[in-house]
């Protein structure tokens, strides 16, 4: 429905406070642009960025703040210019709606690290106006930050990719010109961790999983593929596998040891974080210089490297482990995933459930 000026009235879940608790809030978005897709919400991912930001534990909260960015939706309606898409085309948004355009990153496919990236939600958008992400029932965004979803994928599949799939296939991809005869570990077994075995896996890695309990071992070696699994507090195990691995993605949302696992890297290796710790992480500089280690970060992925990790997805035949929720189960959703008691990614059913 339009408003007198134009723009949409949507309904979202939204966060009011610290407390993080989502409830139906009315809103109203932009009228479609000349350069703009608009799109009904069908489903969206729940990452576990969207608990610390809907608390405020990172970066500082703008409420009410509807999280949400890992969107799959139907186009409705499509500017004037656009001729990428078409009415009725099933399409995903991640993690950023904007960007200047025109710097070295945003000039060679890197847009995600522009210093004026606009993310989906939690941001300012050009107009000066809060973004809000996809908690709700629809959302205009600038064509350049769609991407098309392929038949082959179904749309509740698909969401993970967004966000979490392409946080992991990003670092990972740059390191393919080191043949397929990497060994990685992937520490942390949640949303982006899942993928990434799955990725790894299918780029021809061995894989490691490294976790702080053994609960999972199964799922990762019989369910996910993996080659193996280490527990983190099994001392005698990580010794065994100290100086094995070239790379470790590090997908922990949470502050954690960072010698426990520079210890498991050959000289050369590489530490990636990828997951967003709410509070500052520390380390003693030898666990680096002794064995010319790196730890360097990745942020999401480009539109180029999402549009890649889809093809990818559905080419290889991957699937995402998923549990299919309706927006009215998000708070205890959002309960389980502070709980680690998800396997491996909530996705919210928007289309098909009351928002009001």
């Amino acid at each position: 429905m339009s408003n007198s000026d134009g723009g949409r009235n949507v309904v979202g879940w939204a966060a009011r406070d610290q407390t993080g608790i989502l409830s139906p809030y009315s809103f109203t978005i932009r009228k479609t642009g000349a350069e703009d897709v608009a799109m009904k919400v069908l489903y969206c991912g729940v990452d576990h960025t969207d608990l610390h930001q809907i608390r405020n534990e990172i970066h500082v909260a703008n409420y009410p703040l509807v999280p949400g960015h890992e969107i799959v939706g139907e186009v409705i309606e499509l500017g004037s210019d656009v001729r990428k898409f078409k009415v009725g085309q099933i399409v995903g948004v991640g993690g950023i709606i904007g960007s200047c355009g025109s710097c070295s990153c945003c000039q060679s496919n890197r847009e995600q690290y522009c210093s004026n990236r606009i993310l989906t939600y939690n941001g300012v958008y050009k107009d000066g106006k809060p973004t809000q992400g996809g908690f709700s029932s629809a959302m205009v965004v600038h064509h350049k930050f769609v991407v098309s979803i392929p038949e082959k994928l179904q749309p509740e599949q698909a969401a993970p990719l967004l966000c979490a799939g392409v946080t992991a296939y990003s670092p990972l991809r740059q390191l393919r010109g080191a043949g397929e005869g990497l060994r990685g570990g992937i520490l942390g077994l949640g949303g982006v961790g899942h993928v990434g075995v799955k990725i790894a896996k299918a780029m021809g890695h061995h894989v490691t999983v490294i976790s702080s309990s053994d609960r999972k071992r199964r799922e990762a070696l019989d369910a996910l593929g993996a080659d193996a699994f280490l527990v983190s507090s099994d001392d005698e195990k990580m010794a065994e596998a100290a100086e094995s691995l070239d790379y470790i993605l590090d997908t922990v949302p949470a502050v954690h040891s960072l010698e426990l696992y520079l210890s498991l890297l050959k000289v050369d290796g590489k530490l990636i974080l990828v997951g967003v710790a709410p509070k500052p992480l520390q380390l003693e500089t030898t666990a680096v210089i002794l064995g010319r280690k790196s730890i360097t970060g990745s942020l999401i992925g480009s539109v180029e490297e999402t549009e890649e990790l889809l093809e990818f997805w559905g080419e290889k035949g991957l699937t995402s482990m998923i549990e299919v929720v309706k927006m009215e189960y998000v708070n205890k959703a959002m309960e389980r995933i502070e709980g680690n008691d998800v396997r491996y990614r909530f996705v919210l059913d928007v289309a098909g459930s009351n928002l009001h």
